[in-house]
């Protein structure tokens, strides 16, 4: 038993933007309140499987989510070897100052992400954290199936599938056209800066800069998410077909 601040994982991207997505357990466990505790078990029937792939992965941004809306109950985090999806990057500007990651169709990638069990009020929390109760909301919760998506745990248990939020602006594409892989916020935000002048405009020369303009700032975000796709920087994510109409 640890505290998230005794083990590093305190931190809150909503608060500090440059350290999205925050940084991750090394193993499983279970989420409650600021304590990590070990994880009894992988696979929990009466909840919900969801794939993190960005700060829900973060134990100090989850906690943080989860206090928002006044709820302190455990959220089991269990580490799978994900294959079929690769972490993507977020064809959109978040208002908390950061541009998010988002799973992306990978035929041949193989990732570490965690599944976490969310109980009913959690995947509400979750789900109105990414805004998909909203028709404008930037993410939209998808199924993801297998064998499409192998969701393998550290016991060998193989789910029959999990859910994912999928960016419904598209994702950005690297040099060759297909998506790009998240590298984190500095790296990210540098090369898209150093992209193009009317991001540097709007948004000034530095990921520190570009940050701090764009927090909270609804409408300056808005006006760079347009300008992804000006810029015909943006590709669908290839999960489109599993997200429900």
């Amino acid at each position: 038993m640890a505290t998230l601040e005794e083990l590093g994982l305190a931190g809150v991207p909503r608060d500090h933007p440059l350290t999205y997505p925050g940084a991750w357990p090394a193993r499983s466990g279970l989420l409650h309140g600021d304590l990590m505790l070990p994880l009894t078990r992988l696979v929990y029937d009466d909840r919900v499987p969801v794939l993190a792939v960005g700060s829900n992965a973060c134990p100090g941004q989850l906690r943080h989510k989860m206090a928002e809306f006044g709820l302190d109950s455990p959220v089991p985090m269990a580490l799978s070897r994900v294959t079929g999806l690769d972490v993507g990057v977020s064809a959109h500007v978040s208002r908390m100052g950061y541009v998010s990651a988002s799973p992306v169709k990978s035929s041949y990638g193989t990732r570490d992400l965690f599944v976490l069990w969310l109980d009913r009020r959690q995947l509400d929390v979750i789900d109105a954290s990414e805004g998909v109760p909203l028709p404008d909301g930037n993410f939209r919760r998808a199924w993801l199936p297998a064998p499409d998506v192998r969701v393998r745990l550290a016991d060998g248990t193989v789910l029959s599938g999990a859910y994912a939020y999928v960016n419904r602006h598209g994702v950005l594409r690297g040099g060759t056209g297909a998506p790009r892989r998240h590298p984190g916020q500095r790296p990210l935000l540098t090369e898209l800066l150093g992209s193009s002048a009317r991001l540097r405009e709007l948004f000034g020369t530095t990921p520190e800069e570009f940050s701090e303009r764009a927090r909270g700032d609804i409408g300056l975000c808005a006006r760079g998410t347009r300008l992804f796709a000006e810029h015909r920087w943006v590709t669908d994510s290839g999960l489109e077909p599993y997200v429900a109409p």
